[in-house]
């Protein structure tokens, strides 16, 4: 009997060993998976740190007649050594090439470089990944929007006139905007809604919106008509004529 006790407590103590065994091995290995995890974490490129979540991290700036890349923050990310630059922006033609290894670079992670009349796409610190070829691009699908809304001249003025409700321009009620400014085009953009308008007035040049809200002041001696409001939600507006840079819809310069 007392030999049977003796072998019971023997084999509660085996039993706890084992139990404190597989804890302690248990607890060893969670750090580790948890460390694993924490590796994978991508590194974030400070460079590339938005200050403004509604346009690019990477601007387009032109310095010495030569073309690279600065931050939100002004820094020069990407040196000027370029003869025309695009934003770093879907390229439709590379997306749809037959080359499934080209595909990839047709995404917003890339943007479209010329240097010495060869087109390349570059990547966000720089480096020159892919040379273009005729044989690799496809067709873009056209996506075609009316606009709602178009310019309408008055005498001499222009103003704006929505298609939809516009019939009578004797009746000024019907009118969007009525005619009062020297020029108005119309931004392609992604709102028709709510459409960007460059306007001229008294020879300068600023922005309003469909509600005839002045976005930036008249202050430009001209403004682009070009899709950087589309494709980066900047204006490429120049003060003396020559040297054009963007601003963002708070007219901030960059």
């Amino acid at each position: 009997m007392k030999f049977m006790k003796n072998a019971l407590v023997l084999l509660i103590l085996c039993f706890s060993v084992i139990l404190s065994a597989q804890k302690k091995k248990i607890s060893k290995k969670s750090p580790a998976k948890k460390n694993l995890a924490l590796k994978h974490i991508p590194k974030i490129n400070p460079d590339l740190i938005k200050i403004n979540d509604s346009i690019p991290a990477l601007i387009p700036k032109k310095e010495e007649g030569k073309f690279g890349f600065i931050n939100q923050k002004g820094k020069v990310v990407i040196k000027p050594e370029y003869s025309n630059v695009g934003f770093f922006t879907e390229d439709c033609n590379l997306q749809n090439s037959t080359d499934a290894k080209v595909m990839i670079y047709g995404s917003n992670k890339f943007a479209s470089v010329r240097l010495n009349d060869v087109d390349y796409r570059i990547n966000e610190i720089g480096k020159r990944v892919y040379q273009f070829k005729d044989s690799d691009l496809g067709k873009c699908k056209q996506e075609i929007k009316t606009q709602l809304f178009h310019g309408y001249i008055l005498g001499k003025y222009y103003g704006i006139i929505e298609d939809s409700k516009f019939e009578n321009p004797a009746d000024y009620k019907q009118f969007t905007i009525y005619p009062q400014y020297d020029y108005l085009h119309i931004l392609e953009g992604d709102d028709l809604n709510n459409p960007m308008i460059i306007a001229v007035r008294d020879d300068k040049f600023g922005v309003i919106d469909i509600r005839n809200k002045i976005i930036i002041p008249f202050q430009y001696s001209d403004i682009k008509r070009n899709y950087s409001w589309k494709l980066a939600r900047l204006f490429e507006v120049t003060e003396d004529g020559t040297n054009y840079f963007y601003i963002d819809v708070a007219n901030k310069k960059y």
